[in-house]
């Protein structure tokens, strides 16, 4: 009996073994089922100041050629140290450009945008179209576009680029291409696309054309802060975000980019948001003010100008813990993906009054 064992369980090592030499699997050995996702990321925050002193230390040390095109700190996630990124999906950093300098014009196939932190009258152009940088602006720069950075102010420029990269590279699809100059040529007037769609409520009559990526390529804070404050002065909010807004593609009203979602909420003084998870995944910059949010039972405390990071499916709320001060987050993520590939879900968490306890 013992025999007949022992000679069953070589002639099944021997059967896997033969699968793996012919680059074969039983399936019954891989675990493809899971009852809800699973990720290698995990909650981090990156503090504003450590980012800005190594920012600095890199501005000391490092020179804008074509051998260092940018001067750009990668966010990575403790847990996606193997593809330097935030989430599985995002890539965040930020970048500084000083006074005089010039980030070569290239173009690549990963979106990216950038979200201004601080620093005024920089640019970024944009297949031929001159953006003018103010804190608190959100530049796209679709996928394939040629674009360089400029500074022709007397201080330094810092903002946060968010990039679908680890999305685009799973996919086998990065192309990069330099362009000729370290300039390219500025054949649009300066922030001609913002000023054509009006802030993204008006359009010329005769497009009729959807296109993918958003046209206007710059979204001015004011008029983004506008519509959060008037919602969160009436309490036309969310439980879950409290006054939330997506910036969206003006010609269609859905997402302003097919694999990179962003958006802009206002957190009012003293509120502490319901606790809520979804299968996107998200990186938040804290713009104004100061707070924490409970992520997965676990307190993460934040301050103007920290990021973090909040993988999928975990469960999250915010709060906002000055009584007179609001707290504004613009975040990146993955929402367009997951809704086109009909993979997003929401779930609301139930116990103790939507909140989680602290451990």
């Amino acid at each position: 009996m013992i025999g007949e064992r022992t000679a069953g369980l070589q002639a099944i090592e021997q059967f896997y073994t033969d699968l793996e030499t012919n680059y074969l699997q039983g399936l019954w050995r891989v675990v493809t089922q899971t009852p809800e996702p699973r990720t290698a990321a995990v909650p981090h925050v990156w503090p504003g100041r450590m980012l800005r002193e190594q920012l600095e230390r890199a501005g000391e040390l490092m020179t804008m050629d074509r051998s260092a095109e940018r001067r750009v700190l990668l966010l990575v996630n403790p847990g996606l140290q193997a593809i330097n990124a935030a989430t599985h999906t995002l890539t965040a950093a930020v970048q500084m450009i000083k006074p005089g300098e010039i980030a070569p014009t290239h173009r690549h196939t990963p979106t990216a945008i950038r979200f201004i932190i601080d620093g005024d009258g920089a640019y970024t152009t944009v297949d031929g179209e001159k953006l003018i940088m103010h804190p608190g602006d959100l530049i796209l720069t679709p996928n394939w576009t040629w674009h360089d950075h400029g500074n022709e102010t007397d201080r330094p420029i810092i903002w946060m680029d968010g990039l679908d990269r680890p999305l685009v590279a799973s996919l086998n699809a990065i192309f990069f291409e330099p362009y000729a100059d370290d300039r390219q040529a500025v054949v649009l007037p300066a922030d001609h696309s913002a000023r054509k769609y009006a802030g993204g409520h008006v359009r010329p009559a005769w497009e009729r054309r959807a296109p993918v990526f958003s046209p206007q390529h710059a979204y001015r804070f004011e008029d983004t802060y506008r519509a959060l404050a008037q919602m969160a002065a009436v309490g036309e909010v969310s439980p879950y975000d409290d006054a939330m807004v997506e910036y969206v593609n003006p010609l269609t009203g859905g997402h302003a980019l097919p694999t990179l979602g962003c958006a802009l909420q206002l957190l009012r003084p003293g509120v502490h948001t319901r606790a809520h998870r979804h299968t996107s995944s998200s990186v938040y910059l804290v713009f104004r003010g100061r707070g924490y949010s409970v992520i997965n039972g676990k307190r993460y405390d934040w301050e103007q100008g920290d990021l973090f990071a909040l993988p999928t499916w975990a469960w999250h709320e915010h709060v906002n813990t000055s009584p007179n001060e609001e707290a504004i987050l613009f975040s990146i993520n993955d929402l367009p993906t997951m809704e086109a590939l009909a993979l997003y879900r929401e779930q609301a968490y139930e116990g103790a009054g939507g909140h989680q306890p602290v451990a």
